[in-house]
């Protein structure tokens, strides 16, 4: 689903990527642009998307398979995992590195960005270390880290401590100092994020303060890595409507351009990303959007034409595979989705204990909530003879909804829609539960502004609407997300199975309202 195909040719509208991509960054090879993003508890994670023209990106892959240690990562963690990765290209491969405030700072690498990538490599381990960023120096040979504190981890926040690294970023080389103390710098707090740069004889730390709701993104700068730093804004609210916009990265174009890309924060809809122009300013600090202020339209960066494009949505499973902009709740298990001749997307009817809340399962095959006003689409056939056993469309937040079929005890399939607030330990019904005499549904959701979303359903006989509007809630630090889901009450403890028949799920789509 795009939506850039009626602008003027020579400009584009914020936001370019209008989802969740959060806390960004982004870097240059050669006339390729990649960015990635921080992908929390979802597996696969560290999303890679590519760009010729820093306004159209695709999803090419992802970086990270499974979430490590495996065990931490059975369940689902939808707020913890992957936070604020950096990208580099350094010696002819490309590294990410990331923080899991839980257990510490790791990194991956590859020769290209579809990989083969490297294992996790626990580089600082440790509770609340987040938001690392390394610089390979090319005048001194040097490499450094910097990184930012979780306190809800570590006690401390609003300060970024640096690292001498080893050139192959297999270790850091010291016990790390804090060269940016937020504490001491007048109405700064919870300064993060940081990104780190070298340009014009400075070191430089691109980094946000303030917070993601209403925050501002900060640029320091120092003759010498570990400091003193001087600090300045450079980019903040003032009279438009783009709240906190801050974190993520500058990149410059092949001819010279300067450009910043970074988030701002949307509720239900996440983290969605902006394109800020960026030049040096004559006292040499950069100056970001229009003077320091976010632009809506601007000027196109000056590259070659590229057809408009978006990271895929729709998706007609075929031979039961899925494309690679589904993401699992947690680390997925054989046997969750079988490949087979036909189209369609076979999901298994997990046994499980938590069958009354979503929010538990790691077998909820998930995709961004889009951040326009949408419809969504899927068709739905149980298979499953046990009662009990479901399967559905899925709002999942703090608060979720879900529309689908399930078998009742009397062996007829029944379309149910039902839906759990954020205090609520388990789903009640949104609806009164009706005959699906096919087993088959058409499920429908349309999503209107303010993420509030209404239910539909086709049993063969015209759409239907169904219950009262939900409106989608976000995790903590994660926006609303679409799932795909097939389950069967019970723990197979007990059971020789613990798999109850499967669900099919045919053509999802996504269309713009």
């Amino acid at each position: 689903m795009t939506h850039q195909s009626h602008e003027p040719a020579d400009t584009y509208t914020n936001p370019i990527l209008n989802a969740d991509w959060s806390d960004p960054d982004v870097i240059r090879v050669g006339d390729d642009f990649y960015l990635t993003a921080s992908s929390f508890g979802r597996v696969p994670g560290l999303p890679l998307l590519h760009s010729r023209d820093l306004v159209n990106w695709t999803l090419v892959g992802h970086a990270l398979d499974r979430l490590e240690p495996a065990a931490e990562f059975e369940r689902p963690r939808h707020d913890c995992g992957v936070w604020a990765p950096s990208i580099r290209h350094h010696d002819d491969r490309f590294w990410i590195f990331w923080g899991d405030p839980d257990q510490g700072i790791f990194q991956v690498n590859a020769p290209e960005i579809r990989g083969p990538w490297t294992r996790p490599h626990l580089l600082k381990e440790g509770k609340g270390l987040i938001d690392p960023c390394p610089l390979w120096d090319d005048e001194t040979g040097e490499a450094y880290l910097v990184h930012a504190w979780a306190k809800s981890r570590s006690g401390v926040k609003n300060r970024l401590t640096g690292h001498r690294m080893h050139p192959d970023g297999s270790s850091l080389l010291d016990e790390g100092k804090l060269i940016v103390d937020g504490d001491r710098i007048p109405g700064w707090f919870t300064l993060e994020g940081p990104k780190l740069y070298r340009h014009d004889g400075w070191f430089w730390i691109l980094a946000p303060a303030g917070g993601v709701e209403t925050g501002w993104q900060g640029a320091f700068r120092s003759r010498d890595f570990f400091g003193p730093y001087e600090e300045r804004v450079v980019l903040e609210q003032k009279d438009t409507d783009v709240n906190g916009p801050h974190q993520g990265g500058w990149v410059r174009t092949e001819s010279g351009e300067d450009w910043f890309v970074h988030f701002q924060q949307r509720g239900a809809y996440g983290r969605v990303v902006h394109l800020q122009p960026m030049r040096w300013g004559a006292d040499g600090w950069p100056v970001m959007g229009d003077d320091g202020a976010p632009v809506a339209v601007h000027r196109r960066p000056g590259l070659p034409p590229q057809p408009p494009a978006a990271p895929a949505t729709d998706d007609d499973f075929p031979g039961g595979r899925y494309g690679r902009q589904w993401q699992w709740t947690a680390n997925p298990r054989d046997g969750w989705a079988t490949q087979h001749s036909g189209d369609g997307l076979r999901l298994t009817c997990v046994r499980s204990a938590d069958a009354h809340d979503l929010r538990e399962l790691p077998n909820i095959l998930t995709q961004r909530l889009p951040g326009i006003p949408s419809a969504v689409e899927a068709e739905l056939r149980l298979d499953s003879e046990e009662p009990g056993a479901r399967a559905g469309l899925a709002v999942l937040g703090d608060a979720f909804a879900w529309i689908g079929l399930q078998r009742g005890a009397d062996g007829a399939v029944h379309l149910v829609h039902r839906f759990a607030e954020g205090t609520a330990e388990r789903e009640r019904d949104a609806d009164h539960p009706r005959l699906a005499p096919e087993g088959r549904a058409r499920l429908r959701i349309e999503i209107r502004s303010g993420a509030r979303c209404r239910f539909h359903y086709d049993l063969g006989d015209g759409l239907r609407p169904s219950g009262q509007v939900f409106a989608a809630t976000p995790w903590r630090w994660v926006g609303a997300l679409l799932g795909l889901f097939a389950l069967a009450p019970g723990d197979g403890q007990g059971h020789p199975d613990l798999h109850a028949g499967a669900a099919t799920f045919t053509r999802f789509r996504i269309t713009a309202l």
